[in-house]
């Protein structure tokens, strides 16, 4: 990995950094203007018209545009709800380093449940515990008061210079890269967004192959045996000579016949090897041949229900050796038959699907 390309080194434009600057100081000094005006218009003079975490908090609205910490929702709630925590702390818990770590870490743990994550409202929760804060109304005025001045002057600034805030998402119908082309792809990409992202490339690239996977697994696992199997299955019945079991593999070109009763349940299989006399055996003998296929048949059979995912069949066929698997229904009637093709085709079919 290059320089260029190392996490918290984001490369952009001068006039990204210019826009990215200049709206944090307009914002903040916007905020701290009409905070101080309503607090004087008030009368409740005894508390600051402006908090220390909305600094941090400028640097993701401004700087962060596409961030989910920076929407409208995590800035005010996580703010006002890590005061509130922090307030907490401050009047029920005595020692001071104790009330900052119960502080902090529920803080976080409420930010999350709320679904308004933001690392500034820890720095909230810390600032009232540690400040010993204990009027309530501090969580209002200035924090809440503060976090939604920011929320309005950042969307008022993104739109002035035509950045949307949330920024939109870039919708693409291109398939995702190969991990091989993910690196140059990246770069491609984070160049044109023209903007800091709050994630480091490799981990980007992480995420993306992680995501291929379990599109691709998702994907083996919406499809079932019954999805993929051959229904028009040819079957023998014990009873069945020999001679009329190789006749029907030849007929139909196959390789296996499942061993079906009366009830169609499935009591063995049978290959064309199993029909075999001996290696140097005419075919005509081996048609006029009369033993029964309950004779050669296996009787050991692994079958797979209808209703079994794709993904299982995977290790079943990669490492037992089995090449055609009877399907069942929920009675253990034989419905189809699945062979090591079919799993193929499926998979193929799978991966083109994941791509597109």
């Amino acid at each position: 990995m290059s320089k260029a390309q190392t996490a918290g080194s984001p490369r952009i434009g001068i006039l990204e950094w210019a826009r990215i600057a200049v709206g944090a100081l307009l914002g903040v000094a916007a905020v701290g203007w009409v905070s101080q005006l309503i607090e004087g218009g008030s009368g409740w003079a005894h508390v600051p018209w402006l908090v220390a975490p909305i600094g941090a908090s400028a640097v993701i609205v401004f700087a962060l545009p596409s961030s989910p910490l920076g929407r409208p929702w995590p800035v005010i709630g996580g703010n006002t709800l890590g005061t509130l925590v922090g307030i907490a702390c401050a009047t029920w818990i005595g020692p001071p380093w104790l009330a900052a770590g119960v502080a902090v870490g529920g803080a976080i743990a409420l930010m999350l449940q709320a679904r308004c994550l933001h690392p500034p409202g820890g720095a909230a929760a810390l600032l009232a515990a540690l400040t010993h804060t204990t009027d309530w109304r501090f969580a209002l005025m200035p924090v809440a008061l503060n976090s939604g001045l920011l929320v309005i002057s950042a969307l008022l600034w993104h739109a002035a210079t035509r950045r949307p805030h949330p920024a939109p998402q870039p919708a693409t119908d291109a398939a995702l890269p190969s991990a091989d082309e993910l690196s140059s792809a990246i770069d491609a990409a984070v160049a044109r967004y023209g903007e800091v992202l709050d994630i480091d490339r490799t981990t980007l690239r992480g995420l993306l192959e992680d995501a291929q996977t379990q599109a691709y697994q998702q994907r083996l696992d919406s499809v079932r045996c019954s999805d993929i199997m051959q229904r028009d299955v040819q079957f023998a019945r014990p009873e069945e000579s020999v001679a009329e079991a190789q006749l029907r593999l030849e007929e139909y070109g196959i390789k296996a016949l499942p061993v079906i009763d009366a009830h169609r349940q499935v009591v063995g299989i049978v290959t064309a090897a199993d029909l075999r006399t001996h290696p140097d055996a005419a075919p005509s003998a081996v048609r006029e041949s009369a033993t029964p296929v309950a004779a050669r048949m296996t009787r050991q059979v692994r079958v797979v229900s209808a209703t079994r995912h794709l993904s299982e069949l995977i290790p079943l066929f990669a490492g037992t050796g089995h090449h055609h698997v009877p399907v069942i229904d929920d009675a253990a009637r034989l419905v189809g038959m699945i062979t090591q093709s079919d799993v193929m085709r499926a998979l193929h079919r799978s991966g083109q699907q994941t791509a597109d």
